[in-house]
């Protein structure tokens, strides 16, 4: 049940006691749910005293570990504090570094393993079928086709395809398209410039501030692209937290019909309004829409989707990657019970962000290395320096404890080079302590120049 090397967790035994117990149960040995020893029988067990015993119990209790009951015992369970939070745990267990370069949603505990157990007592129906890949279980694309449909875009089941994640969903739509060019937001998430960089493959970048797109770049990125793809995140751009207003929608949409250049709008942050009355835009017209449920939801759920012209989707389904590129079938069940559950799911994340954004933002906010616009969703604050690269900062940062991604990461044309990019979905003390560590490795650069 417990490391053998328990007794040296803490300088106290109850208190390594306790950190031996809450270890096994995040590791799985000891399950939630479980009944532990009553405290006399624990001790003998362990060669401790019975007072070391109802002290880690008392601990493990005040923590939220352990509930206990008159004659029922002690069983375990997760703390409320980290079932109901954002932020996965290890963003507090890092060690000597506080990780920040990457912005994951923990999974929402207790509604996830309800819909686990949920979609495991219906699953025999999925072990009669072949289990072989395709477009998706039809439950899970008629419940997608509806959100969409409910959020003003008609949506027939038969223009969705299921995939494993956005990237997949990207991966799979750029390897049947074949462009031979695209055009590229500049910054833009790693990750899609990793999909579209291909030999012989022309990028035309645009570049995006927190003030939006300029359309003059727009205009001629799209004609530098003709008959290509142009793939965009409109709805609380990465890294940016820019949100594309309606005319430049349309401006895109006549642009793309003009050029023939298909639209794959990205939109995996649009569930992340933070703004107190949340105004949905309405999307790019005649764009290729890709989704998931990795930010909204859990990065570990790999559900994504594809939203297209139904021929399209048909013709996705004989792609040699339509295999590797979709989701196992347990793991769309899952989705299934999980969707219905999403507006609710949203509603309580998106006040939690909102508190971390703003309170990150009033901890920068008075210092003069940097300046910012708080965004009004997504997950980051995108921070302009003052004197310092952002390679420079990042590397400082890194040598005091911190790691964050500097603007040169998510710039597919070598721009981008005096920003970082700041996660606000830690807890608030993780926040206050990246602040801190922040400020220290700007201040040092400054006396080293």
């Amino acid at each position: 049940m417990l490391p053998c090397h328990w007794r040296t967790l803490a300088p106290s035994l109850s208190e390594a006691l306790a950190a031996g117990i809450r270890g096994a149960v995040l590791e799985g040995k000891i399950r939630t749910g479980d009944r532990l020893p009553a405290e006399r029988r624990l001790a003998s067990q362990l060669g401790v005293s019975r007072g070391t015993v109802v002290a880690a119990f008392s601990r493990l209790r005040a923590q939220g570990w352990l509930i206990s009951r008159p004659g029922s015992g002690s069983t375990v369970q997760i703390p409320a504090s980290l079932r109901l939070r954002y932020a996965p745990l290890p963003v507090d267990q890092a060690g000597n570094l506080l990780d920040l370069r990457r912005a994951l949603p923990a999974a929402p505990h207790d509604a996830y393993l309800a819909a686990s157990v949920s979609a495991l007592q219906r699953s025999p129906s999925l072990l009669l079928g072949d289990g072989e890949p395709g477009p998706g279980l039809p439950e899970l694309r008629a419940q997608v086709a509806g959100r969409i449909t409910a959020e003003g875009l008609p949506t027939s089941p038969g223009q969705v395809f299921i995939t494993a994640g956005a990237r997949a969903a990207m991966t799979l739509l750029t390897a049947h398209l074949r462009p031979r060019a695209a055009v590229i937001e500049s910054p833009t998430y790693f990750g899609i410039t990793a999909i579209l960089r291909r030999p012989g493959r022309r990028l035309a970048p645009v570049t995006v501030t927190q003030r939006g797109w300029d359309a003059g770049q727009l205009t001629a990125a799209f004609g530098r692209a003709s008959g290509g793809v142009a793939v965009l995140v409109p709805d609380f751009h990465n890294p940016t937290g820019a949100l594309m207003d309606a005319q430049t929608r349309a401006h895109i949409a006549a642009l793309a019909a003009s050029t023939k250049v298909t639209v794959i709008a990205n939109e995996i942050m649009r569930d992340l309004d933070l703004r107190e009355s949340p105004a949905p835009q309405p999307r790019i017209p005649a764009s290729v829409i890709v989704g998931s449920l990795s930010k909204s939801v859990w990065t570990g759920l790999r559900i994504g989707w594809i939203r297209g012209p139904a021929r399209l989707i048909r013709e996705l389904q004989l792609s040699p990657l339509c295999a590797p590129c979709t989701p196992p079938p347990m793991e769309q069940l899952i989705a299934c019970e999980l969707l219905p559950q999403l507006d609710s799911l949203l509603q309580r994340r998106t006040s939690e962000l909102r508190r971390q954004r703003d309170h990150l933002a009033a901890s920068l906010t008075h210092d003069s290395g940097w300046a910012f616009t708080p965004p009004p969703g997504g997950l980051w604050l995108w921070l302009h320096l003052a004197r310092a690269s952002g390679d420079e900062l990042a590397a400082r940062a890194a040598a005091t404890g911190l790691a964050v991604l500097p603007g040169s990461a998510f710039s597919p044309d070598g721009t981008s080079g005096n920003y970082v990019r700041i996660p606000y979905t830690a807890p608030s003390h993780i926040l206050d302590q990246a602040a801190a560590l922040l400020r220290a490795a700007y201040s040092a650069l400054g006396k080293k120049a």
